[in-house]
């Protein structure tokens, strides 16, 4: 086992200690004890085990739900292209929805040799980050889940702009009952785009009106599901804004089902302008979210927070912009309106 190719797990095992304890004996952290100190440090000169720079592994670990949406493919290839240009290598890891941290997780990634984390959308348990900080294993969080206190770089997009930029645009419009179908409320991004799109309705001396509210779960199905609801009110919406561009497609589907035109009887707006704007017919107004640019600069930050850099603010937010294609028109006047003209 002794050389340059020997691992801290294969100490660890020799040693009869976890892998957190022969980082914090490397990184000269407490919490170790002296006859425990003294084994490894012998063990890792005895199997002449030499500690690789992070700079020279460049391995970075990408962690994301899943892969089957096109918000995903998009930012994976913005961390594709910006770890290939910067001399890095790229893991690509899902989680399926669960959270990041779990016994055995970080272990892993370390054992993998990782330079840095970049975690996307993703829950990092308590445990989890303090691990990962014991270790010194650079993260940066994009569009992280929760509020809760923040020690880690985070990048965002500036989505409650992003839900009042496209609130305003129907008002601007004509339109005056505006249905919202949210992404999940559990994330951060979601709840911010429905506070603006209130705040954009009271701006505008609208009251809000929580029936036309549905949540959704950011897929065509949501969509879908809560796009028939809100069409089939005494008092249907004439425009709806959906918390992500697939999701809004099933707002299509669900207007089309009910024999409605887009947009001359209802205007929708998307949230992310991924491919699908422009594959759908009527091509969709959305509010573009720079993923790919997000997650190249969350991979450009882990790799130089990895070669020792330092960042001084913890939270950084790219704009928004409302993209207006086919989808979006004045709203069609009321029947009475056109009766009294």
């Amino acid at each position: 086992m002794a050389g340059k190719g020997v691992t801290i797990a294969e100490i660890a095992a020799a040693a009869g200690v976890s892998v957190p304890t022969i980082s914090r004996v490397l990184n000269g952290r407490a919490g170790v004890s002296v006859e425990k100190r003294e084994l490894v440090e012998r063990l890792l000169a005895e199997q002449g085990y030499q500690r690789r720079n992070r700079q020279d592994r460049g391995l970075i670990y990408f962690v994301i739900t899943d892969l089957e949406t096109q918000w995903a493919t998009t930012l994976l290839r913005g961390a594709e292209a910006e770890a290939g240009r910067l001399g890095c290598d790229l893991v690509v890891k899902t989680t399926q929805g669960s959270p990041v941290g779990r016994p055995g997780w970080v272990e892993h990634v370390v054992q993998r040799g990782a330079s840095g984390v970049v975690l996307v959308v993703s829950e990092l348990l308590d445990a989890g980050r303090a691990e990962l900080e014991s270790f010194h294993v650079p993260v940066v969080l994009v569009d992280p889940v929760g509020t809760g206190p923040q020690s880690l770089t985070t990048i965002a997009a500036t989505d409650w702009a992003g839900g009042r930029d496209a609130t305003e645009h129907l008002i601007g419009l004509g339109h005056r009952r505006i249905g919202f179908i949210t992404g999940p409320q559990s994330e951060e991004c979601h709840r911010d785009r429905l506070d603006g799109y209130r705040a954009a309705l009271q701006r505008a001396g609208i009251e809000p009106d929580q029936e036309l509210v549905r949540n959704g779960d950011s897929l065509m199905s949501g969509g879908l599901r809560g796009g028939r609801e809100l069409l089939q009110l005494p008092e249907p919406p004439t425009a709806i804004i959906s918390g992500s561009d697939e999701q809004a497609y099933g707002v299509y589907k669900a207007a089309w089902a009910l024999g409605l035109a887009i947009p001359d009887d209802l205007s929708v707006v998307g949230f992310d302008d991924v491919e699908l704007c422009q594959w759908v017919s009527p091509n969709l107004t959305t509010v573009r979210q720079p993923l790919a640019e997000m997650a190249t600069e969350a991979t450009r930050m882990v790799i130089e927070l990895a070669r020792g850099g330092t960042r001084p603010n913890q939270r950084f937010e790219l704009s928004t912009s409302v993209i207006v294609r086919e989808s979006t028109a004045p709203p069609r006047p009321h029947p009475t309106e056109t009766r009294s003209a």
